[in-house]
């Protein structure tokens, strides 16, 4: 198929924000100002009023496959990074939900877009449920440290459709799912209990694990999320006890990237290879500096890792949506989101319109995979059009 040639066009959103604590280094949010920036992918000749737009709470996306393909093909696409753009240790779920709602806004009443269309990948699928099911219903008026954030009152804009792509059930979900139970000292990295230390060849349990390990192993993974939930919560209860105008502090959260599925290809299978995932060898990223939620503080922990605390959970926002039409693309090989997690949003979702397709052999970033690509963005376009979300 031809490339479309297109443009990357820069995108900068700044509104007034007054702020009790700055949560990012510089000019943003130190001054009452929260600026966001992010990019247009705009095919040249070819306007649409129509627009598919893209955003992780902790990345940017303008050069991923999926979105420069989309352009390729001649659609328009945003990418929006989030005021946490590529520095999640402070990063609110409440907030970036309500930076998307700025992005979908200047698409409508900026640009001119008739039709916006989310597309949530990877972490971005939650953050676009989410969002959706705050903007067809509003409930959120605080963070869950308890800090005034009013969605309600936000006009947050509902989305014209979502498509849930190679997406995941939620932050905190993936992190429990991942945390290394064989720590037994958040301070000290190296005390762990060998009965569960997969990645040691000394463990006892081997793969293929057995199905009581599997579920031990998973057991210890939430105790130790709740401890440290636990450890945040007394720790801001002491800070707010002080009133000495220390508001947060931030920690480390050492080894996760440990799940039985990387050593194991039978534990919730999928076309994934052993011994890989989507950030190379499982045990160098067990505590690698980019490992997720290696830097964190109180208030982001309980917003964007507790398990028991976030409000991005995405079967229960997939359970709120109720009118929107959704598309879910499984990549059926992928190499970071379980096996699991596709099948319990397609369960959730209370929209009635919604289709769930597969792409066999499909990785997380489609690397060095242009026909599951093309197949993706066939996907996309061919669903859009008969939703009546983009025109033939």
């Amino acid at each position: 198929m031809t490339k479309i040639e297109w443009d990357r066009i820069p995108i900068v959103i700044s509104f007034a924000e007054t702020v009790r604590m700055v949560e990012t280094y510089g000019f943003v949010g130190s001054q009452g100002i929260t600026v966001l920036e992010g990019q247009r992918l705009v095919p040249r000749n070819r306007p649409s009023d129509t627009v598919f737009l893209f955003m992780h709470p902790a990345t940017t996306l303008n050069l991923l496959p999926m979105p420069t393909a989309l352009a390729d093909s001649g659609l328009h696409v945003m990418c929006c990074g989030s005021r946490y753009a590529k520095n999640d240790s402070a990063l609110i779920m409440e907030k970036v939900v309500y930076d998307l709602g700025q992005y979908v806004r200047h698409a409508r009443e900026v640009l001119g877009y008739r039709k916006v269309v989310l597309v949530g990948w990877s972490g971005g699928g939650s953050l676009s449920l989410f969002y959706q099911a705050q903007a067809e219903a509003p409930t959120i008026t605080h963070t869950p440290a308890g800090d005034p954030y009013d969605l309600t009152t936000a006009n947050l804009q509902p989305a014209d459709g979502v498509i849930f792509i190679a997406a995941h059930l939620s932050r905190a979900e993936t992190l429990t799912e991942w945390l290394d139970p064989s720590l037994r000292n958040e301070l000290d990295p190296d005390d762990r209990d060998l009965e569960l230390d997969i990645y040691n060849a000394q463990c006892p349990a081997q793969p293929p694990y057995s199905a009581d390990f599997v579920k031990k192993f998973r057991a210890a993974q939430v105790a130790r999320n709740r401890r440290i939930t636990a450890n945040v919560q007394a720790m801001l209860e002491k800070l707010k006890k002080k009133n000495d105008g220390e508001m947060e502090r931030g920690f480390v959260v050492h080894r996760t990237n440990c799940d039985v599925r990387w050593l194991d290809p039978a534990v919730d299978p999928n076309g994934r290879k052993p011994g890989w995932c989507f950030l190379g060898d499982p045990r160098i990223a067990n505590s690698a500096p980019a490992g997720i939620a290696r830097y964190t503080s109180l208030r982001s922990w309980l917003s964007q890792w507790s398990i028991d605390n976030t409000n991005a959970r995405g079967v229960v926002n997939a359970a709120r949506i109720t009118k929107t039409p959704v598309l879910q693309i499984v990549n059926e090989a992928d190499d970071a989101v379980p096996a699991t997690h596709n099948p319990a949003i397609r369960a959730a979702l209370a929209t009635p319109d919604k289709e769930y397709v597969e792409i066999k052999g499909a990785t997380h970033y489609f690397l060095g995979q242009p026909a599951e690509l093309a197949q993706c963005i066939g996907a996309v376009a061919d669903w859009s059009q008969r939703k009546s979300l983009l025109q033939a």
